[in-house]
Formats: C-alpha cells, structure tokens, sequence
C-alpha cells in the first residue's frame, strides 16, 4: 500500500509522541505480566529467553543477568520464578557444565502470543497504512533508537554491569 498523507510534525512532537508511547509501554508491559502470572523483570528476561532462541542459541544466565542489570543471585531467582511458572527450564551448557543456559518451554511463546497477539495485529495494520520505503525508515530509526537508548543505559547505569 502507498503510504498516506501525514500532517508535518517537529522533531519536538516527534518526541513528545515518543515519551507518550514509552511510558504507555511501560504501564502495558507490567499489566501483560501481571495477566501472565510474572513480573515485569521476569517478563523482560523471557523475552530475552525468546529471543535468543529465535537466533537458534540459549540465552545463559550469565548473559541475562548482564542485559538486565541483575546480580547472579538475582538472576537465579527470575529463572527458579520462570520455571515454577512453567515458562523456562535450566539446562546444562554441553561445552561447560558450569553454565547454566536457560531455555523457553515448547509452550511459552504461544502463551505469550495469547496476550500479545491482538496488538500485534493492531500493529501489522498500521504498517500497512505505510509505503514499503515509510517501513524502511520506520526500521531504520527502530534500530538507531535502540543503540541510542543502550548507550543512554549505560551511562545511568555508570558505564556498563561491571561486577554484577
């Protein structure tokens, strides 16, 4: 489809519209977990879960704790939560017997589409309201954002996880 005619915006608009979704994201983020049985840091690591799955690995506790700025006590707490849940299971690295992977339940991407899938669906028909050059630009700042709001974690954070 052919990308309609849109009102001009500033950059100013642009980014107030950006903190409008953010914080609605947020809010979202913690009623969805409420509704799965999790809380929002276990909800964020299964995603990470998901992800790394997706790419064909397991994401390792170690590697979970890092992205969400967890102690490896903290870590080993979302994982027991995500198994009691029935979401995850712990399973021995092959390479190294002291690393910990941890991997989704076959059932666990379904149970999240449930709750995920009609905005999803939302979404898919706003892209469609956007020309496949609109989607490339769309893509691109998604991406670019995204470093952009890493490098801005790191700096709150004091400049990365050291020692975590």
């Amino acid at each position: 489809m052919d990308g309609k005619p849109r009102a001009k915006a500033t950059p100013e608009q642009a980014h107030a519209q950006m903190d409008r979704l953010m914080a609605l994201g947020i809010v979202a983020q913690h009623d969805i977990a409420g509704r799965l049985g999790l809380n929002i840091t276990d909800l964020t690591c299964l995603g990470f879960v998901l992800e790394a799955q997706g790419t064909g690995t397991a994401a390792t506790a170690g590697e979970l704790a890092q992205r969400a700025n967890l102690t490896t006590g903290a870590i080993t707490g979302v994982i027991t939560r995500l198994e009691r849940a029935g979401y995850a299971r712990r399973q021995s690295d092959p390479a190294d017997r002291r690393r910990v992977r941890v991997v989704a339940d076959e059932t666990a991407a379904a149970r999240l589409f449930e709750v995920y899938g009609p905005n999803y669906q939302r979404f898919a028909a706003l892209f469609a309201d956007y020309s496949p050059d609109e989607i490339a630009v769309l893509s691109d700042w998604f991406g670019r954002a995204t470093e952009i709001m890493r490098t801005s974690l790191d700096e709150v954070r004091g400049g990365g996880t050291e020692g975590r």
